[in-house]
């Protein structure tokens, strides 16, 4: 199973998730996970064109999602 479905099985199951106090653990692990890590960095020129570049494949290559897709897709979780 690739990332983005577990990422989306996930979301799916938290959507569905009624056990608040369970809920709470999760969103706590989470937050000290986010505190950790450092958001403030800038990209680098380098990171921000390899992004690009894989950006464009991804496109080239019609590994891309239409929003309206995307939106449609959502709305059925």
């Amino acid at each position: 199973m690739d990332i983005q479905t577990r990422k989306l099985n996930l979301i799916t199951y938290l959507a569905q998730l009624q056990d608040e106090s369970f809920f709470d653990k999760i969103e706590e692990y989470i937050l000290s996970k986010l505190e950790k890590e450092d958001h403030t960095k800038p990209f680098s020129v380098e990171e921000l064109n390899k992004r690009i570049d894989q950006s464009l494949d991804d496109s080239k290559n019609d590994r891309i999602i239409d929003s309206n897709d995307l939106l449609s897709e959502i709305e059925q979780w």
